[in-house]
């Protein structure tokens, strides 16, 4: 396929820099070292993994429908749109399993179910750590988030800490946990507060270094325990989904 050419300017020691990776093996040219190079600058800014975590008694929850469609087909479309093409949802065994994995049959990414039989959100994403070399995404298994999530992916590059929640803004705040920023920090998250000075609640929705398992020690629930000990860090940053979003009951 014939490829569209462009000009573009760089400084005299960038220059020199890119001829210098040109072996004449590899890299035989200075317009294939360039290309070489953006592709991967750019590949080194994307996500292609998400986490489902998603306990076994909510696998009904994950069945029921949304405009037609299972919560878990929509959260696998959601993926898809947003160019993550490997999901791994973690849960348990239930009698209904076949039933559950049935409808993931058709989906347009890579889907792997792991059966892990242990207690607290933060455990059942320890317990696939291996399989996580780069960022990652993680979703609550009983939500739906529709928004840009290419946005949220940038900002937690730019940004260059161990993770990025996803927030909105809500009138009643019962039944979430909430956030205090400091600019684009969370500087205090706590879960399901009695009493809340803040709007601001958590969507269910994060993008995770894999160095985020360093502080796992002592950690069952991410939004009992990690959260906040990454907010006392400032290593916890805040994005506005300004999407839809909807929390399933059974």
């Amino acid at each position: 396929m014939k490829k569209p050419k462009i000009a573009i300017s760089l400084d005299k020691p960038l220059l020199d820099l890119v001829d210098s990776k040109v072996d004449g093996n590899v890299l035989r040219s200075r317009s294939q070292a360039v290309e070489f190079y953006l592709r991967k600058g750019l590949q080194d800014q994307s996500i292609n993994t998400a986490v489902i975590l998603l306990r076994g008694e909510h696998q009904s929850i994950a069945l029921n429908k949304i405009k037609g469609e299972s919560l878990i087909k929509k959260q696998l479309d959601f993926f898809n749109e947003n160019n993550i093409n490997n999901v791994f949802i973690v849960t348990q065994h239930t009698k209904n399993m076949n039933v559950f994995l049935n409808e993931l049959a058709d989906s347009k990414v890579n889907v792997q179910v792991i059966e892990k039989e242990v207690k607290g959100n933060a455990k059942a994403l320890e317990a696939i750590k291996d399989k996580l070399n780069g960022n990652f995404i993680v979703m609550s298994g009983d939500t739906y988030n529709n928004f840009e999530m290419v946005k949220m992916i940038r900002k937690h590059f730019e940004m260059d800490k161990v993770a990025t929640m996803g927030l909105m803004t809500r009138p009643d705040t019962a039944g979430y946990g909430t956030a205090i920023l400091d600019g684009d920090f969370v500087i205090d998250f706590q879960e399901k507060p009695e009493q809340s000075s803040t709007n601001i609640v958590n969507a269910g929705i994060y993008c995770f270094k894999p160095e985020v398992f360093e502080l796992f020690e002592n950690v069952n629930s991410l939004e009992r325990d990690l959260f906040s000990k990454l907010a006392r860090v400032k290593q916890l940053v805040g994005f506005f989904t300004y999407g839809e979003y909807l929390h399933l009951e059974s």
